[in-house]
């Protein structure tokens, strides 16, 4: 992870994770040496990430989601897994009739406070790299950001190819990006060649449907 990380983020740095669950990727940019604001929605997350880093330096927490606007919105939790929550009604739709998905549960809601990438970058900066990672909404998020950044990272499913295509069409409005991707776990790109934002939503589009989830990461051109 840290070795994919240090291609995108300069020591001394700033990166955005949003949607830091427990906050591996916090950990991985703090060890770059990389300052840190972790987002993260999730009340029982929040406070398990607190534990782990309310002392990591140069790591800020915030228990909030990101969105399209600033606001509050209602929160899909699945109480059983908690990796999966989603702001997304259409991901918690999708998921219940899609193998591989049909077991996850989202049995509770909770009303969260929403900010966006505009209202981060007035406060902290512009930053070096954002790691996205919120189930389903990662197009919204974009939609709360109106200019290019250096670099990011955006999970992507197969169950929703079309979010990840809005995701890249939308970056595209704001700039030129190259893109490459990492699938599943693994932690390294799978293209030896960087590709446009348009042949980057082909590729989604072709991978088959047991690949289940990645991260698209982009760079400006």
């Amino acid at each position: 992870m840290d070795h994919l990380h240090a291609q995108f983020v300069p020591r001394g740095g700033l990166c955005f994770d949003i949607g830091a669950h427990v906050g591996d990727r916090t950990a991985s940019f703090a060890s770059l040496g990389a300052r840190v604001v972790a987002l993260e929605p999730q009340p029982r997350m929040y406070r398990a990430l607190r534990l782990i880093h309310r002392n990591t330096p140069g790591v800020r927490l915030l228990n909030q989601a990101v969105g399209a606007r600033e606001g509050r919105m209602v929160l899909h939790l699945n109480t059983a897994n908690p990796t999966v929550a989603s702001l997304s009604e259409a991901f918690v739709q999708a998921a219940a009739s899609t193998d591989g998905w049909r077991q996850e549960r989202w049995d509770a809601q909770i009303e969260v406070e929403v900010t966006t990438l505009d209202a981060l970058i007035a406060e902290y900066g512009k930053p070096d790299f954002v790691k996205i990672d919120v189930e389903g909404f990662e197009a919204d998020v974009f939609e709360g950001l109106s200019s290019a950044l250096p670099a990011l990272s955006f999970e992507f499913t197969t169950l929703q190819r079309d979010v990840a295509r809005s995701g890249l069409a939308r970056l595209a409005q704001l700039g030129r990006y190259i893109c490459n991707l990492s699938l599943g776990e693994t932690h390294r790109l799978e293209l030896a060649q960087w590709i446009s934002s348009e042949k980057m939503a082909a590729h989604i589009d072709a991978l088959p449907d047991a690949v289940n989830s990645g991260d698209i990461f982009v760079r400006r051109a």
